[in-house]
């Protein structure tokens, strides 16, 4: 049940196929198949319009990416998947990196245990199921 959570800066808005960067993110998820369940594969992306970057003085920008994943997967597998992640972001803001000032950041969460609720029947479909 990973989900992948990017805040970017509005900023970069023009520039940042944020929609293209979460459909090479989905290829490198559904690419580990057997840590990641499709059906539990979600991304999104949050534009920040109030946001202040280092001394405030510039048109700095920024992008932070959160993967969320169930506990109990081995962390040489998390650490992979995210070296994998983290290489794509870089490359996907390459060229826009080179221009101007951007901050590219991401973090693995773990989380899992007695406050978390899931509720999904989309494993179903993938599995070829009638619909609901």
């Amino acid at each position: 049940m990973p989900h992948f959570i990017v805040e970017y800066t509005d900023n970069i808005r023009d520039d940042a196929d944020i929609a293209g960067l979460l459909k090479k993110v989905h290829e490198v998820l559904l690419a580990h198949s057997d840590v990641f369940p499709a059906g539990g594969i979600r991304s999104r992306a949050i534009e920040l319009h109030q946001y202040r970057v280092a001394d405030g003085s510039a048109d700095d920008a920024f992008v932070h990416a959160t993967l969320k994943m169930g506990g109990g997967r081995p962390e040489e597998v998390k650490r992979k998947v995210g070296d994998e992640l983290f290489a794509v972001i870089k490359d996907h803001f390459a060229d826009l990196y080179a221009r101007r000032y951007l901050a590219l950041s991401m973090e693995v969460v773990e989380f899992g245990g007695k406050g978390t609720y899931k509720h999904n029947n989309i494993h179903q479909r993938l599995r070829g199921a009638s619909p609901p």
